[in-house]
């Protein structure tokens, strides 16, 4: 087992690496006292070779590292990637590429809707995966040599789980259904949630332009803060506190004081004051500049049975196909097809459309119909 704790012998190791078709790449990491997570381990493998690197070594420059995830010519393989990259978008300010991520390709070749890596592993291998280090703090020294042999194992088994489906995707004809896919997770707007933004990840029934206005305000001061200080959200202030605040806005340290899980100390000192100037901020917006949540009218009559029918159709379909219903069609999807033949969703663009859209418009204006005999649904032109 490779551990690597200096630059030299990292440079030595992308050197190899580099020269190969494709790398897999796992990490771990925390994030439970912090907003950006703390990188802890990163396992790399090639068709030849596997090692652990160590990011918390002393004097360790990870740039080799960083250079190897830019190599156009070398394929990074992930599984359920998407933390990942996160985290080397958050160290690089760039996604690497290029990417494939075993867990979307699953989907397409038949694996259900968001594999496990442990399912996965045991289906195409038929090895089982140690579990038992799965709740490792990873940032302690020195890590076990089961720790480091469970880590290890993520990459390698991830080698034979890539060579299978990649090898499956060219004999269907299905490479570039995953290719459409990787370029959600090659969009650095996936990873970075603009502060003005924070606003719509908070639940609430209230849609009151005002309150929604307040609410953008503080909520942007708190992604502020939780960036600045590299703490989680919470630990500055609850949503149902923002909640709250947005409802009855304080003019004053003692108002803030008086909401929940808010104290005199938070209220007077310089992050009350923060948060008073943002509250203000959303009580003095004109009203032209709050946000609007656009009215959802009920849906026509006839439509609800309709989505009934396109559901079975997708079901259908993705049985047919082998492919996963969440990869082809959402409900929401379902909603904008039966209102709209020209909905701008994605199951009425490219191959979601051979496999899934044609048929959809199709059956929603009479061109074909469900029936079932011998137990199975059949599709009947009319």
């Amino acid at each position: 087992m490779q551990i690597i704790t200096t630059t030299p012998a990292l440079e030595e190791l992308v050197g190899r690496l580099g020269k190969f078709p494709y790398i897999t790449i796992d990490t771990e990491f925390l994030r439970e006292s912090t907003f950006w997570p703390i990188l802890c381990l990163v396992q790399l493998a090639s068709e030849e070779e596997s090692a652990i690197v160590d990011p918390l070594a002393d004097g360790i420059d990870l740039a080799p590292l960083f250079g190897l995830l830019k190599n156009e010519k070398v394929l990074k393989v992930f599984h359920a990637g998407r933390q990942d990259l996160e985290i080397f978008h958050h160290l690089t300010g760039e996604v690497p590429a290029p990417i494939f991520d075993t867990q979307v390709a699953a989907m397409v070749c038949g694996f259900g809707e968001s594999v496990g890596y442990d399912t996965l592993v045991s289906k195409i291998t038929g090895k089982p995966i140690d579990k038992s280090s799965r709740f490792t703090d990873w940032s302690r020294r020195p890590l076990s040599e089961r720790q480091l042999t469970y880590a290890e194992a993520d990459v390698t088994h991830l080698r034979d789980v890539y060579e299978f489906l990649a090898k499956k995707l060219e004999e269907s004809g299905r490479k570039d259904w995953v290719t459409s896919e990787m370029e959600i997770l090659r969009s650095p707007e996936t990873y970075f949630l603009p502060p003005e933004n924070a606003w719509q990840r908070i639940k609430s029934r209230n849609t009151h332009p005002r309150f929604l206005g307040i609410l953008r305000s503080i909520a942007a001061w708190r992604e502020a803060q939780a960036h600045r200080q590299d703490i989680p959200r919470n630990r500055i202030l609850r949503d149902e506190a923002l909640l709250e605040i947005a409802s009855n806005p304080p003019k004053s340290p003692e108002a803030l004081s008086h909401v929940r899980g808010l104290g005199k100390k938070f209220a007077e000192g310089k992050m009350g004051q923060g948060l008073l100037a943002a509250v203000k901020e959303g009580v003095d917006l004109p009203a032209d500049q709050c946000p609007k949540v656009p009215r959802k009218e009920a849906p026509p009559k006839g439509i609800a049975p309709l989505m009934e029918l396109l559901k079975v159709l997708l079901k259908l379909r993705s049985e047919e196909n082998d492919v996963a219903q969440k990869l082809i069609c959402n409900v929401k999807e379902l909603e904008a097809i039966a209102m709209d033949d020209n909905a701008d969703v994605p199951s009425l663009k490219g191959w979601r459309r051979k496999v899934f859209g044609e048929d959809a418009l199709k059956l929603k204006h009479g061109e074909i119909a469900l029936s079932s005999k011998d137990g199975k649904i059949r599709i009947i032109s009319l």
